[in-house]
């Protein structure tokens, strides 16, 4: 089963909105995915419903106290499971170092306890590239990086590839990659401009579907709630449902 981590290392760019959205969906369709949150800021653990104030029930107890992961999973609103963030996560980049122990360290966790085997895992990764963002580069089989509409993530795009590019020199095998770009709104120019730029450079690594700029996506994480749960017959679910459809079409989401 895939391991995906979605990630960049520019913020405000849809990466928690995408990740919620997509294990949504399976969630929906059956496969029942797991959902971990790589985020001090633990966004993605807020809006699903599955948020904690102790971080010895967060993922932070895992590195912190080698704690499993499968007693760090707690059961969302919408019934599919996550291994909750905390603030004190952030902790992780300076209290155990960069060597490649603590840098295979949730891969190591995810293949001993088992938890791939039948199911996909998400990951939310954080958005500075430190230990915990290279815990979900290591611990994945492919990276989804989602892309803005407007010309500074093109920069932050570029910027991604460029890492992820590096670090296939050290990862034994190097994850497949798709980009896929967010907030896109067909009003403006800019929007075709930047996809037509996103294009020339990534190729066939670039997603056919767009995420649309939706009042149902934006509004759907004040509410707790997926954009199937909150607005099922929005332009925002159809956007989404149509890239899971392509994402399993080319074998990205197994």
């Amino acid at each position: 089963m895939a391991r995906i981590v979605v990630f960049n290392q520019k913020g405000g760019v849809g990466k928690t909105t995408t990740t919620l959205n997509l294990i949504a969906l399976l969630a929906r369709r059956g496969r029942a995915p797991l959902g971990i949150d790589l985020d001090p800021q633990a966004h993605l653990s807020a809006i699903s419903g599955a948020s904690t104030s102790d971080w010895r029930e967060s993922l932070y107890a895992f590195y912190q106290d080698n704690k499993p992961l499968t007693e760090l999973l707690r059961q969302t609103n919408t019934g599919w499971p996550i291994i909750p963030s905390h603030l004190d996560l952030s902790k992780v980049d300076t209290q155990f170092g960069k060597g490649p122990q603590a840098l295979n360290r949730l891969h190591a966790g995810i293949i001993r306890e088992n938890l791939n085997t039948e199911r996909p895992i998400l990951m939310d990764a954080c958005p500075m590239l430190g230990v915990l963002a290279l815990n979900g580069i290591f611990a994945c089989d492919r990276v989804l990086i989602p892309i803005s509409a407007d010309y500074l993530a093109i920069n932050g795009a570029l910027q991604v590839d460029k890492t992820l590019r590096a670090l296939e020199r050290v990862l034994k095998t190097p994850p497949m990659k798709r980009f896929v770009l967010t907030r896109f709104d067909g009003r403006r120019k800019m929007s075709w401009d930047i996809e037509l730029k996103l294009r020339e450079h990534f190729g066939a690594e670039m997603c056919e579907t767009r995420i649309a700029e939706n009042v149902s996506i934006a509004e759907s994480p004040a509410e707790s709630r997926d954009v199937f749960a909150h607005a099922p017959g929005s332009r925002g679910a159809a956007d989404y449902t149509a890239l899971l459809d392509e994402l399993t079409a080319v074998g990205f989401v197994n």
